[in-house]
């Protein structure tokens, strides 16, 4: 099996994103919250600063830098506990069936139904804002597509060899599960959980945009857009710079997925 492009291009956007994030403190020219000066507020990019100044003459450089640790803290962190919920239901769905595989697609059902954001907005409503408030609200609330997924491969793999050999022999429904099957349909469950921290990064964002989110004065990307507001005209740079390093990583995350997509289901590149 051949990488095609889009696995080396996304890959490599996402690398220098955790690069940046992992030693933001080491290439940060400035603290990203304590080097407020207001007499170097909205300056334009320059030696100085590399990519200007905001209100607050806070470097966004900095911010930037430091905005990566939590997008992609919030990202994996939320995509991880989506991926767990999904793929948890998914697979004891398609493998007891009945009764509670009726409950898990209705449930699904549900789910797809509502807008992610607007079930993470009515949760964040009733916990109140804060990183745990949002681990938890975006955590709950994008699972579906893993539940299908799973739920659709295990029903095309627990009536094959393996999986009545492991039954004959005397394994649990737990052990089949996680120990069989789990592994022999890893390949989508992985496209879909890396095309989905690039959609928890945008929903982290859209919930600080808000005021929901991380809480100011700690650097966000979707924050700095917020406070951007005012400035578009005046310092077009103080939005433009937090909007680009949100494109350019969900770009990185959509590519790498496709990548990996093609990369473990060469057929379906074939086929596209």
């Amino acid at each position: 099996m051949k990488a095609g492009p889009n696995l080396y291009i996304g890959g490599g956007i996402i690398l220098l994103v955790a690069l940046l994030a992992i030693f933001a403190p080491l290439i940060a020219p400035y603290h990203p919250v304590t080097s407020a000066n207001l007499m170097y507020a909205e300056e334009p990019p320059s030696m100085q600063f590399w990519l200007g100044t905001d209100e607050q003459g806070r470097d966004i450089f900095s911010r930037i830098a430091y905005g990566a640790r939590i997008s992609l803290f919030i990202g994996l962190a939320v995509q991880v506990m989506n991926t767990a919920i999904g793929v948890s239901l998914g697979l004891s769905a398609g493998y007891f069936g009945g009764w509670w595989d009726e409950f898990v697609q209705g449930l699904t059902g549900l789910m797809l139904s509502i807008p992610t954001i607007v079930f993470a907005l009515a949760l964040m409503a009733i916990l109140g804002p804060g990183l745990p408030s949002l681990l938890i609200a975006l955590g709950m609330t994008d699972w579906a597509y893993s539940c299908r997924i799973s739920r659709a491969q295990v029903l095309t793999q627990k009536s094959l060899n393996y999986v009545q050999s492991a039954r004959i022999i005397g394994f649990g429904p737990l052990h089949v599960m996680f120990r069989e099957l789990l592994p022999n349909i890893a390949g989508p469950l992985i496209v879909v959980a890396t095309m989905g921290v690039g959609s928890a990064i945008i929903a982290e964002a859209s919930l600080s945009f808000l005021g929901l989110g991380v809480i100011p004065p700690n650097p966000s990307w979707g924050g700095m857009l917020s406070s951007a507001r005012e400035q578009l005209m005046i310092a077009p740079w103080v939005a433009v710079f937090p909007g680009l390093a949100l494109f350019v990583t969900v770009l990185g995350f959509n590519l790498l997925g496709d990548g990996l997509r093609d990369l473990l289901d060469p057929h379906g590149r074939t086929r596209r």
